[in-house]
Parts: C-alpha cells; sequence; structure tokens
C-alpha cells in the first residue's frame, strides 16, 4: 500500500528498528529502508546502486551516504545536483548532514533517520521535529514538480495548503487553475478540461482549449479529486503520463506544461482497488501524499486564524475591527471544530454581526443551529462607522428583517463570485447546495440556467 501518511511510518520504524532507517519519496514512488549502523551506500537510478530510485531526475550514480556516529553525503556529479538546505552540494565534497534533515537528491527527497541511542548526540539535529509534520512536507514538495495528493476532513485546509504549494514552488508565477470536481456536470467536466475543436459536437462553433492547456507554466488544483467519473479518470491519466492533452474532436495531442495537485475527503486510497477509482491515477497523483490535520489536532494556529478572519470579516463588512476578549479565545480554542477552519471562519463572520467594539465569548454561538431560532442580543454600543440617520421604515422593521436581509446579500455576492455555480456557492458559503438552493427559493432568487 502506498503510504498515504509518511509520519505514521517513519515513526513506526523508529519504533520497531534498533538501527538507521531512510525514506525516500519522488513523484511515483518511494523507498522505506532498514540501514546498518555504518557502511557506504550509494543512491542513483543504476540497477547496482544501493538505493535505486527510478526516475528521470535522478543520475545513474548519483550521491553517496556515509553512515557511522554522524551522517555525509557526497554528490557524484550529478546532472540535477545534491542539495542540504535548497544548497547544491559541490560534486566529490563530503557534507555532515544533521540526522532527519531532508536531502535533496535530484527530484527526490531522502531523510535518514539516526540509530537509538544516537538522538540526543551531538549530530542529532534537536531543532528538527521527530516527524516530519504536514507543513514541512508542503515547504520540501513546493520546491520540487512532484504531483501531490492532499488528504484530510472537510474544510481542513486542503485548499490553503495547495495554494502554498504553488506560491512557494518555481511555478509561482505561473496560472492557478482551482477546479472543484464535484461541481462540474459530468457532461462537461471533460470538454473543460481538455477542450475541443470545432465541431467535435452539436454547438461547438469554434476551438476551445481546455483548462490543461490554458494553465500552462502553472498549477492545476483538482479538488474532490474522488468525484471524477471513470471515463475522465482515463483521459486525465494519459495527461499525466504523456503530459498531453487530446481535446474532443482532435486527432493529434497538445503538450501541456502544469503541474498536478490533488485533494479529497473521500477514502481514494481504498477505493483505488474497487471500481469507484483507477488504481493507475491513484500512483501517479500520490507522488507525495500528505494528511492535512484537522483544526481540533492544530490548535495553536487558531489565534492567527482568527485574527486573519477578523480583520477580511470585518473589510467585507465595512465595519472596525473588534477587540476579541480573552474567554472568547479560550471559547474558540476549546472548540473540537468539526467544520474544521470553514467552520471557524464562519462563526466569526457571523459573530460580527452581533458584536460591537468588543467580540466576547457570547456573541460565538458556536455550534449554533438555523439562524433566527436562538438569536443572540443585537450590540448594545454603535459599530464604529457612520452609516446614514436611520429612516422610520428602517425602526420598524425587525432584527430578523434585518437577519434575512444580511443573508440575502451574502448569497448574491457568493452566486457572484462563483458565475452562478450553484456548487460552488454553497461551498463558499459553507452550506450545502440544497439548502442554498431553498434559501434562494425563499427569497425569490431566480436560478441560473442549466446549459
Amino acid at each position: 500500500m502506498v503510504l498515504s501518511v509518511l509520519q505514521e511510518v517513519t515513526e513506526k520504524l523508529l519504533d520497531e528498528v534498533g538501527g538507521p532507517s531512510l525514506v525516500a519519496m519522488w513523484d511515483g514512488g518511494n523507498i522505506v529502508r532498514n540501514l546498518p549502523l555504518e557502511g557506504t551506500f550509494t543512491i542513483g537510478r543504476a540497477p547496482d546502486c544501493d538505493i535505486v530510485i527510478d526516475h528521470k531526475s535522478i543520475s545513474r550514480k548519483h550521491a553517496v551516504l556515509f553512515l557511522g556516529r554522524s551522517l555525509e553525503v557526497e554528490d557524484q556529479g550529478s546532472s540535477n545536483k545534491t542539495k542540504l538546505g535548497g544548497v547544491a552540494i559541490a560534486p566529490g565534497t563530503r557534507i555532515q548532514v544533521p540526522w532527519r534533515e531532508p536531502i535533496e537528491v535530484g527530484g527526490a527527497i531522502v531523510v535518514v533517520r539516526p540509530p537509538k541511542g544516537l538522538d540526543e548526540g551531538a549530530n542529532s539535529n534537536v531543532g528538527v521535529s521527530m516527524k516530519l509534520d504536514a507543513e514541512r512536507l508542503v515547504e520540501l514538495v513546493a520546491k520540487t514538480e512532484m504531483s501531490v495528493l492532499l488528504l484530510g476532513e472537510t474544510g481542513s485546509g486542503k485548499g490553503y495548503a495547495a495554494e502554498q504549494i504553488h506560491r512557494k514552488s518555481k511555478r509561482a508565477a505561473g496560472p492557478w487553475l482551482h477546479l472543484n470536481c464535484a461541481a462540474l456536470p459530468t457532461h462537461l467536466l471533460e470538454a473543460e478540461l481538455f477542450g475541443y475543436e470545432r465541431g467535435a459536437f452539436t454547438g461547438a462553433n469554434q476551438a476551445k482549449e481546455g483548462l490543461l492547456e490554458a494553465a500552462a507554466g502553472g498549477t492545476v488544483f483538482l479538488d474532490e479529486v474522488g468525484e471524477l467519473p471513470l471515463p475522465v479518470q482515463a483521459k486525465l491519466l494519459i495527461a499525466l503520463e504523456h503530459r498531453a492533452v487530446m481535446r474532443l474532436g482532435a486527432l493529434k495531442a497538445r503538450p501541456i506544461n502544469v503541474r498536478f495537485i490533488a485533494a479529497t475527503n473521500a477514502a481514494i486510497d481504498e477505493a483505488r482497488g474497487s471500481e469507484t477509482f483507477r488504481r493507475d491515477l491513484y500512483y501517479r497523483l500520490a507522488g507525495m501524499p500528505i494528511m492535512v490535520p484537522p483544526l481540533r489536532s492544530r490548535k495553536a494556529e487558531i489565534p492567527a486564524l482568527v485574527a486573519k478572519f477578523l480583520s477580511e470579516g470585518s473589510q467585507r463588512l465595512n465595519r472596525a475591527e473588534p477587540v476579541l476578549t480573552k474567554d472568547a479565545l479560550a471559547r474558540l480554542t476549546q472548540y473540537a471544530w468539526p467544520g474544521n477552519i470553514r467552520e471557524l471562519g464562519m462563526v466569526i463572520e457571523r459573530a460580527l454581526l452581533w458584536a460591537g467594539d468588543t467580540l466576547e465569548a457570547h456573541h460565538l454561538n458556536i455550534g449554533f443551529g438555523a439562524l433566527g431560532s436562538q438569536l443572540p442580543a443585537p450590540p448594545t454600543a454603535p459599530l464604529k462607522t457612520e452609516p446614514p440617520p436611520p429612516t422610520a421604515a428602517a425602526i420598524d422593521r425587525s432584527l430578523q428583517d434585518d437577519l434575512r436581509e444580511v443573508e440575502k446579500k451574502r448569497i448574491l455576492a457568493a452566486l457572484d463570485q462563483c458565475s452562478g455555480n450553484q456548487s460552488r456557492a454553497a461551498s463558499l458559503l459553507g452550506i450545502a447546495r440544497g439548502t442554498l438552493i431553498s434559501r434562494m427559493n425563499e427569497f425569490g432568487l431566480p436560478r441560473p440556467r442549466k446549459g
């Protein structure tokens, strides 16, 4: 089974093996090896190397590892260099490497764990975590061209992690294409991804390049990739393998230059052996699988996220940013957040409707149900804005009427931002698509026409 959570594997190795161990990762594969306490080990693409990495970025004899009381590495004059901390090692020069410090061998990442008993030694590199956490993996993989598969619960921040990989990569200046595979209708998905030629089908009056072509030089983020229909999976596999796409109705493939990042909250690692997801496509997408932990296990990040949501939400509502009390922050930190980062953002934005100069714990309404069921008290102090004086009609309006108006404006803004796509608008609002449609009908909002 392909490693879906690298951390668990490396920690298990440390528990079961007394000697050093090696983990190597590259686009399309990985190796976990137990090593003797001392010796010399070659890394390369040649079959006679001690550590064989079959990847085009690796030279036949790429680098040598020297194991003993310390760890050293030497580049063997490779084409794509051996790097430590992003700095290329001069060929023929032996460099001491801290245990657990990632070594870039061409397009692969190699990590050597120390034998038991050396953890507190001079070369133990105490500053490096005992395991490669998701944030560190994101930092490492951003510098490579690996395909990345992000796994985790809904709303845990997979999209944010994907954007970070793009922004920290060599493709940062190129296009960033975020495609929700569950949002596009099946009959449109293939044409949107791969494009079509004139006359390919009724209504195709002119040729159109697909999204994979349009993102040349950038990154394609396939969100909810587990929802791809099987016929589209087959064409995507060909695009990944040959770096080319065949437009609908075309006779010749067109080259593409994109990096693929995929994400899913579905267990496609298990589904890949069934009829719902192709095994070969999984292996291509999961060049580097990264598990994004849920927010409940990342409590230290909550204060920074809250500050970000407070600032952004206040700007959207055109109001002064309130001061967050210690009790409110404690309440936010203690909550389990089953909806993860997405739920946190919605809680903060909703609280901004009720808070005055200070946002207190009772404004949060964490776990709050349907709007209007248990509304908190309105702010006692005016917001630091200068709205026009209320008219008599406005004074006669109920709080429920105001709330409905705010909700209606939020829905219209989300639909406008998503070009009328109801699935994406619902995702942006943090509600189910059925709930969005129900609220649109209630407000008398027209639904975009299909096709």
